[in-house]
């Protein structure tokens, strides 16, 4: 795991957008896995200028995101369809048949989550997959106690979560109790990871997914145990890392990449 630390928001955002360009110039028909929240809008604010300013493409992209609300209709303000196509998908060029979303509205869970499944191996398995951070240290909707080895399906959530996100609904009592999400084990089987945070109030859960125990608690935990985890933060959410001199000192010692 590398942990990269940021002066600020922006530049955080910055580097993590380098990071899927570095993907996409290397395979410009790379499968993406997508995260949605407030921490990972800055990254797609910034792959967006660099779509419209310096034509990065996205024609040949498949995409695949974490996770959705169980109930919510795709239009619905605080659906993670519509988070996902206001911020981004209708500003690049992802055909739209290459986007899968969870669906919160199907009927038979089991099997769409079976088929979800089946369609990112289909589709070569993701590349890139990006992530954010409960303030319990989880990852998509894995809330603590998720096996390590769990694979896309429902999942109740818990209560700190359904409190961390009622400020995004009119009462707490409209937030969804339920949602479709990729498993530990799914993520986990992504080539290559980063993982995005920011602000105080994610500092000690960060803390706990990079510097503690590898345990189902936290279920971001699991990336200490992936062979290309990148760990993008800002100061603040860097404050309670007891390495964090190291990590400095390893990212500033990084030899330059060749020129080409």
């Amino acid at each position: 795991m590398e942990v990269i630390i940021q002066p600020d928001y922006e530049q955080m955002s910055k580097v993590a957008a380098e990071i899927v360009v570095e993907v996409l110039n290397a395979k410009p028909n790379a499968v993406l896995g997508m995260a949605t929240g407030s921490t990972p809008l800055g990254l797609y604010q910034e792959l967006v200028r660099l779509h419209n300013e310096e034509q990065l493409d996205f024609s040949h992209v498949t995409t695949f995101n974490l996770d959705e609300y169980v109930g919510l209709a795709p239009n619905h303000p605080q659906s993670y369809h519509y988070f996902m196509h206001e911020h981004f998908f209708k500003h690049v060029n992802v055909p739209p048949q290459n986007i899968n979303i969870p669906s919160g509205s199907t009927s038979n869970f089991p099997a769409f989550c079976e088929w979800y499944e089946q369609a990112i191996a289909d589709c070569g398995g993701i590349d890139l997959q990006i992530l954010g951070i409960g303030s319990d240290g989880h990852i998509a909707f894995n809330e603590p106690t998720s096996s390590m080895s769990s694979r896309t399906r429902l999942k109740t959530l818990s209560k700190q979560t359904i409190d961390d996100n009622a400020r995004f609904f009119d009462n707490r009592e409209d937030v969804p109790i339920y949602a479709i999400t990729m498993g530990v084990g799914t993520i986990l089987d992504a080539r290559k990871l980063i993982l995005v945070a920011s602000g105080k109030a994610k500092a000690m859960a960060i803390a706990q997914a990079v510097e503690g125990p590898v345990t189902s608690m936290v279920t971001a935990s699991a990336l200490q145990l992936h062979r290309d985890a990148k760990v993008i933060i800002d100061e603040d959410a860097a404050s309670e890392l007891e390495m964090r001199d190291y990590y400095e000192f390893i990212y500033a010692a990084k030899p330059a990449a060749p020129k080409t």
